[in-house]
């Protein structure tokens, strides 16, 4: 067990964080049948697309200032017991928009929640908006035109997430640029559904500092040096690869064989309940399954901390707390 460990996560979707039961609880409060979807306390799918429907559906069930800030609140102290002290959550005001709400009440919302949880538990957390890859460029260009815009202090990235087999990553340069001259932190997610061509593509086109998976360089192996020698933090989530059915078992995953090449790797949840994880287990899973030594792990969790988009006051302070 990793609980004696201090832990930092950079890729977690708020949405996809909502336990099975808080997903109950709102559906009765709406009304909702969730027979599709929640069957013994669990959700249910099968595959990338019905998985992204899935998250959708339990997405809808969250609908006002009030919901998102339980959400993120719960989420965020849940972390913090685990002795957690820096969470990036993604977050996207496509689906404020979507439930009716907007995306400057979703986004106070989720900050309102944030402040909740630092007052209870000392734990920090950022905000990073999202695009929606399968939306197309032109609704990701108007995603990334309101993140530049809405300079609040919690949102401090941008990613693009959604079905990276849809379009390529060059039609989305546009939106990085936006979001890259409004000085928010850059990744994107590539190399998990799409092969090792995504991240180089990510690299070539966005130059962003993280890259979200990543995993699938492993398949070329210029592209891994390539990754080490730039410094490019792979925000990894094996729990969700294995899930997912990227690799079939940890023991194929290839964590380790990036650390060994000295690629800068973090460890992450993504969608925890969905994947029948948590951050916790991830870095469980690293030490016992995987064998990495807690110094090895404490080294991806320095690199977190190191990679997270935050001022620099903020980035020593926890960097002093993880050695305290």
């Amino acid at each position: 067990m990793t609980l004696h460990l201090k832990k930092a996560e950079l890729h977690c979707h708020i949405e996809g964080a909502t336990p099975p039961e808080l997903a109950l609880r709102q559906a009765r409060k709406y009304g909702i049948d969730t027979g599709a979807i929640i069957r013994d306390k669990a959700y249910v799918w099968d595959d990338f697309t019905s998985f992204v429907r899935c998250y959708d559906a339990v997405a809808s069930l969250f609908r006002t200032e009030g919901d998102y800030a339980l959400l993120a609140e719960a989420y965020l102290t849940e972390l913090a017991e685990a002795g957690t002290i820096y969470s990036e959550i993604i977050v996207s005001p496509d689906h404020g928009n979507t439930v009716g709400l907007g995306a400057d009440a979703y986004i106070e919302g989720l900050a309102a929640g944030m402040d909740a949880a630092k007052a209870k538990t000392g734990i920090e957390s950022r905000m990073l908006i999202t695009g929606i890859r399968h939306l197309g460029p032109e609704a990701v260009i108007a995603t990334a035109e309101y993140a530049a815009r809405l300079r609040h202090p919690l949102v401090t990235g941008f990613n693009l997430a959604g079905e990276e087999r849809m379009h390529s990553v060059a039609e989305f340069a546009r939106a990085f640029d936006i979001v890259r001259d409004a000085d928010l932190g850059l990744t994107i997610h590539a190399g998990e559904l799409s092969g090792a061509f995504s991240v180089r593509d990510a690299l070539d086109h966005v130059r962003p500092a993280r890259i979200s998976h990543g995993v699938r360089a492993i398949e070329d192996a210029d592209l891994v040096k390539r990754l080490a020698d730039e410094g490019v933090v792979l925000e990894v989530c094996p729990g969700s690869n294995i899930s997912l059915k990227v690799f079939p078992d940890f023991a194929s995953h290839p964590l380790k064989a990036l650390h060994a090449a000295g690629v800068r790797v973090t460890l992450n949840s993504d969608d925890p309940p969905f994947f029948h994880t948590s951050l916790a287990q991830e870095y469980d899973i690293a030490s016992a399954v995987m064998g990495f030594e807690d110094s090895e792990i404490n080294g991806m969790t320095r690199t977190a901390i190191e990679a997270a988009f935050v001022d620099e006051a903020t980035r020593q302070s926890l960097l002093a707390s993880l050695h305290a």
